[in-house]
């Protein structure tokens, strides 16, 4: 970390004017399909990091691909949600541990409200940290933690559970500065209230200058032209770009009705005209583990 540095892109050793991007793929281990688009997205593509549902039974193949090519930047995707119908998960922690996450049918709720209303702090706090154990014993090393359908932020207590085991395990966990443009696109949501905030960054957790996120039914032609138009106005700071890619095959046609989204996602991750915009845009390109590696000096 440079000495005296102020802001968090000086923190990782660039200037006080530079615009840094994290692109990141959601979802990994979530199938076959997703492993192997996440693979292929970030060994021939501009995708810089990603992040593992650990409750998903494709989850050994990814993590063993982590553990083969440890320069491969992977974090988790805690999940508390299991939002497809024909494709379900239960819970890492035994589930008579963990009853409020669990539906009628004994598997993760489907929507954010529905967990929000069923699981007390304390159970999505047992299921931090079976998240994070099962990855530890499984050889990966998280370069920091995100949350699948945005659970952790329904409710302050989720999100205090998430950054305590966060803090405990040296692992970042992915906030937000509460800038106007921030606030006006995600709400004042408990995640971005100023006191928690400040409490956030006295600790020195690296907090993103903003998010940016497309998940909608779009004409691959207009998702390239959103990227690249995020990528070309990219705001000072540390920015992080949220993709979904996935192979399109039988196999993810069965999981999601939102496998096109995936498949376009793909496909423009690998396209060289959005490495073009990048360099052409003097944006630098990273992954989580600089900001793990900052943090973690700071808490030494």
């Amino acid at each position: 970390m440079a000495a005296g540095a102020d802001t968090l892109q000086e923190r990782l050793g660039y200037g006080p004017d530079a615009r840094v991007l994290l692109i990141h793929a959601d979802d990994a281990g979530m199938c076959h399909s997703e492993n192997m688009a996440t693979i292929e997205a970030m060994e021939k593509g501009v995708v810089s990091t990603a992040s593992i549902m650990m409750p998903c039974p494709w989850v050994p193949e990814i993590v063993k691909y982590c553990v083969d090519h440890p320069e491969a930047d992977f974090g988790l995707h805690l999940t508390l949600n299991c939002e497809w119908h024909g494709y379900r998960w239960s819970s890492v922690a035994p589930k008579n541990q963990v009853p409020g996450l669990l539906d009628p049918t004994g598997y993760l709720w489907g929507r954010v409200e529905e967990v929000a209303t069923h699981a007390t702090p304390q159970e999505v706090e047992c299921e931090i940290r079976a998240q994070v154990e099962s990855a530890l014993k499984m050889g990966l090393k998280p370069t920091h933690i995100d949350t699948h359908m945005g659970t952790i932020y329904a409710r302050k207590e989720f999100l205090e559970a998430a950054m305590k085991v966060a803090e405990e395990y040296g692992i970042p966990f992915m906030l937000l500065e509460p800038t106007p443009q921030v606030i006006e696109r995600w709400g004042d949501r408990n995640f971005l209230k100023e006191e928690f905030i400040q409490e956030v960054r006295a600790s020195g957790a690296p907090l993103l200058t903003t998010l940016y996120s497309s998940y909608e039914h779009k004409s691959i032609e207009e998702t390239r032209k959103e990227y690249c138009d995020i990528i070309r106005n990219l705001p000072v700071g540390v920015s992080q770009l949220i993709v979904h890619v996935g192979k399109e095959d039988e196999e993810l046609k069965a999981v999601t009705g939102n496998w096109k989204i995936r498949s376009n996602d793909l496909a423009i991750m690998l396209d060289p005209e959005l490495r073009r915009v990048i360099d052409e845009s003097g944006v630098k390109l990273i992954g989580w583990r600089p900001l793990q590696e900052a943090w973690l000096k700071v808490k030494k």
